[in-house]
């Protein structure tokens, strides 16, 4: 079966096209090494699928038929991905955490005027140092 039909199957990507997208921007690894599309896969291989900033280690246990429902996915793969990899996501989340909300826009005026007084602080601490 080739790669990016079972990546589909197995429902790691919603649609074909996506798949065969991730495998030529070399998203999708065996041993190291990016894949076409149309390489063939058989079971007990390790996939490694780059997706949403984190390394899934998938091996593959069979080969579907057709797509499969979600419940049946664990049929024909196992995850081995690391949790570490999970973990390092939710600091990244953290790091890139703003004190504003994301999507709120523009600072307000209060935000305007709390920037402009910091910046009168500190010109006048430099001053004062003189």
């Amino acid at each position: 079966m080739r790669i990016d039909k079972y990546l589909w199957c197995i429902r790691v990507f919603k649609t074909r096209s996506i798949a065969t997208t991730a495998c030529k921007k070399g998203q999708v690894k065996i041993d190291n090494k990016s894949l076409k599309p149309s390489k063939e896969i058989f079971g007990n291989e390790l996939i490694v699928v780059r997706k949403n900033q984190i390394n899934y280690q998938i091996k593959v246990l069979d080969l579907p038929e057709n797509r499969v429902g979600a419940k049946l996915v664990d049929l024909y793969r196992k995850d081995v991905t690391p949790k570490e990899a999970f973990e390092k996501t939710e600091l990244l989340k953290f790091a890139k955490d703003y004190y504003r909300k994301k999507g709120t826009g523009r600072p307000t005026k209060k935000d305007r005027r709390d920037i402009d007084n910091y910046q009168e602080d500190i010109i006048e601490e430099d001053d004062s140092d003189k």
